[in-house]
């Protein structure tokens, strides 16, 4: 983004805008027949740690007839200067509008971001609603986890990709390149009928939506032939074949995650019922030992980073993790560079192969009980029981982690008072084992920390279906637990739980909540995922002022009939299954993991799964397409 400096006096972190990074890619632009601005809605420091960023800004520019330039959130000081000034939001290699590229492409990591996403259009003078946008306007699509369900924005969006990536982009820039060069026959609209054809891209223009007398969702019908009746999300079937980038941009500012990440595999096998992640991400897909080792050693020889992370959802459950441990440690012996191991269940197995290395970074360690009781812990299948726990904790201390942070929900489907004052039973425990294990801890401030987030229900987990509890009983539900951690040397901290409110209303809604969306804007609602930015007052108003409640998306009970406004997409785990997965849940019966058996949860039909066979013996396979017939 090209700026005036002399302008910029009092801009926070100028750097942010400046571009001109090691690793970025700069090109001819009258040398390529497609450009396209790659749109991350938040700051640069979060936008330059994304995963997805990295890999889809190296393959496009990777084309010879392509080049993808990156666009951040501008934040409200740099804002303020554009807005003053007239400058239009601009694309970091060329400085040049984001308005005069191509396709414009919007990651939607998080629904909290989505104004953050108008925001970036109108700053850059595009018109906000597709329906708005004429034959000079570029063509906006969205992807990213948020947009499995993908109502609430589809107003704003040309098109969106559903599931992964990186060969469907291609597809979708072959096929801009010859529309464009035949002269763009039939248009825009011509342009996005082809988009049919391509598997897994969703044309919101060209579906309806009717409802029912209570505001329900009446059905998500395509209203021309050549849409079709469920679009079923992409996935890449072979990871070691799949495109990954041995080298990337190297930020000036310091990002979140400033180090190199190394992919294991996608999906999870672990099936908590609350986390989308595990559901969406589905079929579990590995990549070999092999295949890591030289992306790392590639890596690490362009970027220069002294860190490496290995990233998924749950690193531990890597089938030859310690054979890659063993050769990334002798890779890092000879290169100085650190391991370093955000995900990892730390158990006798991974803390035995952990201390075969001294190129594993210690530190804080995070674990993740979710629930303080075991009979919640059985309702959200979590598979963990607290003797599990004090052994990851003993581990963790005789491993020379320093801290430990334990991470909860609350507002959990059936959680009682004696759920909630169950954490703080467990902390202390936890707290009791540091003090065995390090008898001067007891002499040392805090020590552990309980951290703490608000269930919210998302859509393709067995859960989607469940009510939130309200505001006031989350501050409730907060406040008792605060109460009942006695020691000083467990620090508590917790969401907002308003910003949970809002999520659960924006995660579960249907395509009446564009209007809310651009009211929200309206008002002043930018960067809400940032404490010091959310104003929960303005999203009351706008909500009220489009005529909609907030409880009725978030607060409210899903009947096992209702159609969901997201049930036209197919993310490959069947909706018979997940209501399985809620009756269990509600009578108090883990399902286990994958490793177990297969589940017959139905994904393994979009692509190869490690854990694929015949499914687990009491387990049912994937039933009817049917909801749920209540608890």
């Amino acid at each position: 983004m090209t700026h005036d400096f002399q302008t910029m006096g009092g801009i926070e972190r100028p750097a942010r805008y400046t571009g001109g990074e090691w690793g970025s890619v700069t090109k001819d632009k009258a040398g390529v027949d497609v450009r396209f601005a790659f749109c991350f809605p938040d700051t640069y420091e979060i936008g330059m740690s994304n995963l997805g960023m990295r890999i889809l800004y190296h393959l496009i520019n990777g084309r010879g007839d392509a080049w993808c330039e990156r666009v951040f959130a501008p934040w409200h000081d740099m804002e303020g200067l554009m807005r003053a000034s007239g400058t239009p939001l601009a694309a970091l290699e060329s400085g040049d509008p984001v308005r005069s590229f191509d396709l414009v492409g919007f990651t939607a990591q998080y629904e909290m971001g989505y104004t953050n996403m108008l925001n970036m259009l109108d700053l850059a003078g595009i018109p906000l609603y597709a329906k708005d946008r004429g034959e000079g306007d570029p063509l906006v699509l969205g992807g990213g986890p948020c947009v499995c369900n993908p109502e609430p924005i589809a107003d704003f969006l040309d098109f969106i990709l559903i599931g992964e990536g990186e060969e469907a982009v291609h597809e979708i820039i072959d096929l801009y390149a010859g529309w464009k060069r035949s002269g763009r026959p039939g248009g825009r609209e011509g342009f996005l009928r082809g988009l049919c054809g391509v598997g897994g891209v969703y044309v919101p223009r060209f579906y309806d939506v009717a409802y029912d007398g209570d505001g329900t969702v009446a059905g998500v019908w395509p209203n021309v032939p050549f849409a079709p009746e469920r679009v079923v999300k992409r996935v890449v079937a072979d990871l070691d074949a799949a495109f990954f980038p041995t080298s990337q941009v190297v930020p000036y500012v310091s990002a979140v995650h400033d180090r190199i990440a190394l992919e294991l595999f996608r999906g999870c096998a672990h099936g908590c019922r609350f986390c989308q992640a595990c559901f969406i991400y589905r079929p579990v897909r590995e990549r070999s030992v092999g295949t890591l080792i030289g992306q790392a050693s590639r890596l690490i020889d362009q970027t220069g980073y002294e860190e490496l992370s290995l990233v998924s959802l749950s690193t531990g459950d890597y089938c030859a993790l310690g054979g890659l441990v063993e050769g990334l440690s002798r890779l890092a012996s000879r290169s100085g560079v650190s391991i370093a191991f955000p995900s990892l269940r730390i158990d006798s197995h991974t803390s035995g192969m952990m201390g075969k290395s001294d190129a594993v970074r210690r530190g804080g360690l995070t674990l993740a009980p979710e629930a303080g009781s075991q009979r919640l812990r059985d309702v959200i299948s979590k598979g963990v029981t607290e003797a599990d726990m004090m052994k990851s904790a003993d581990i963790a201390f005789g491993s020379g982690y320093g801290s430990i942070k334990l991470y909860f929900m609350l507002g959990l489907p059936t959680e009682a008072d004696e759920d909630v004052e169950a954490i703080a039973d467990l902390a202390a425990k936890v707290l009791r084992r540091h003090a065995e294990a390090d008898p001067a801890a007891k002499a040392k401030g805090a020590d552990l920390t309980v951290s703490t987030s608000f269930f919210v229900p998302k859509p393709f987990t067995p859960f989607q279906w469940v009510p939130q509890i309200g505001v006031g009983e989350m501050a409730r539900r907060r406040r008792l637990l605060k109460d009942s951690i006695k020691s000083r040397r467990i620090a508590y901290k917790w969401h907002d739980e308003r910003v949970s409110v809002v999520e659960a209303a924006l995660a579960r809604g249907d395509r009446r909540l564009s209007a809310v969306l651009a009211k929200a804007l309206s008002l002043g609602c930018k960067f809400d995922a940032w404490s010091d930015s959310f104003d929960y007052a303005k999203w009351e108003r706008a909500f009220g002022e489009c005529g909609l409640e907030m409880g009725f998306f978030a607060a409210r009970e899903r009947g096992g009939n209702e159609v969901l406004p997201w049930d036209h997409i197919d993310m490959g785990v069947g909706k018979g299954y997940l209501a399985g997965e809620l009756r269990k849940a509600m009578e108090g019966i883990p399902s286990g993991g994958c490793m177990g058996g297969c589940r017959g949860c139905g994904a393994q039909r979009l692509a190869g799964c490690l854990y694929a066979g015949e499914p687990s013996a009491g387990r049912p396979a994937d039933g009817p397409e049917g909801g749920w017939a209540g608890a």
